[in-house]
């Protein structure tokens, strides 16, 4: 059984592949590789097959989503580590080692994640996951060097190894057995907060999770579904919901799904005047499946933020990760 399995998860990423996979073979020489393929219609297949002898290659039958692919794929691959990694990521020199010494030298953390920056503007965090990602009181997901849509620079601000509440599914590393004793992902939600309700778990299961910023990548993001997409805007509104209804107290959702319910209308409300009215539908069509689709609770949480993150950041005008965290 290897050390570490770096799994990618393809689905249509021909030039992806192209582009980054000899780089992750290049600085990953003690890992396994694996792409998992998705079902992919392009020439994705052909192309590991025919230029990336060394890569294992597992072939699913259908598109699962992240979710389902991952859960299906993982149940073939036999390592101590995962490491989760999209298509679309650039890695660098000795990327994986402050990963897996991390989690070697502690083995109270389950997972790990690197300071994920934008490949397109480099000093830039990138959305999906910046420094480690956090939950507000409310279940508003934000990171350190991001918060809602203002990315911070990266200046070093974030450079200390920190825990965190999620780790991004750009890019993490966690312990198999934690993944496979945790039931993996929810297929159910095929894409967009699997990775946070993953980690929202372990944190149940009193597993502790880290970004370690030793190790840096470099993120394309929207590989698959761009953020002009309103199938984006359903999966992301629907899940966060079905994610708080599975994961905290049940005293607290009798206020707080309401009020999430009008906060998400209002949102979509903004999206209509700002973007489409299909991103309007798309809110509306989150919450209706969501109240017509129940789903198992899983129990209360371990520990998570209190911040209030529509008010820090709308009303009092605080944009930063360090400006909502530590001002009162």
């Amino acid at each position: 059984m290897a050390k570490v399995a770096v799994v990618i998860l393809n689905y249509n990423g021909e030039q992806y592949l192209r582009d980054f996979l000899p780089g992750v073979i290049q600085h990953s020489p003690e890992a396994e590789i694996v792409v998992a393929d998705n079902c992919s219609s392009d020439k994705s297949r052909q192309l590991i097959k025919s230029q990336f002898p060394s890569v294992t290659l597992i072939e699913l039958t259908e598109n699962h989503g992240y979710a389902g692919g991952y859960n299906q794929a993982l149940k073939q691959v036999e390592a101590q580590y995962y490491l989760l990694l999209n298509s679309d990521v650039e890695v660098t020199t000795r990327w994986l080692n402050p990963l897996t010494s991390y989690l070697d030298s502690n083995p109270d953390f389950a997972a790990v994640q690197p300071k994920i920056l934008d490949y397109k503007n480099r000093e830039y965090f990138e959305y999906a996951g910046a420094a480690g990602g956090y939950l507000d009181y409310f279940g508003y997901p934000y990171c350190r060097g991001r918060v809602f849509d203002t990315l911070e620079k990266d200046t070093g601000q974030y450079d200390n190894i920190a825990e965190v509440f999620w780790c991004s599914g750009a890019c993490f590393l966690i312990r198999s057995k934690a993944f496979h004793d945790i039931g993996g992902f929810d297929a159910s939600f095929f894409a967009h907060m699997e990775e946070i309700d993953l980690c929202w778990r372990l944190n149940n299961s009193g597993h502790r999770l880290a970004c370690n910023p030793k190790s840096v990548v470099y993120h394309v993001g929207g590989g698959t579904l761009n953020k002009t997409s309103s199938r984006k805007t359903y999966l992301n509104f629907r899940n966060n919901l079905i994610m708080l209804a599975k994961n905290e107290p049940g005293s607290k959702l009798l206020f707080l799904l309401p009020l999430r319910l009008i906060l998400d209308l209002l949102a979509g409300l903004k999206f209509w005047n700002d973007q489409t009215f299909g991103h309007f539908l798309a809110v509306l069509k989150a919450q209706v499946h969501f109240v017509t689709h129940r789903k198992k609770r899983i129990g209360t949480f371990r520990s998570r933020s209190g911040v209030k993150l529509l008010y820090q950041y709308y009303m009092k005008r605080r944009k930063t990760f360090r400006e909502i965290n530590y001002t009162k």
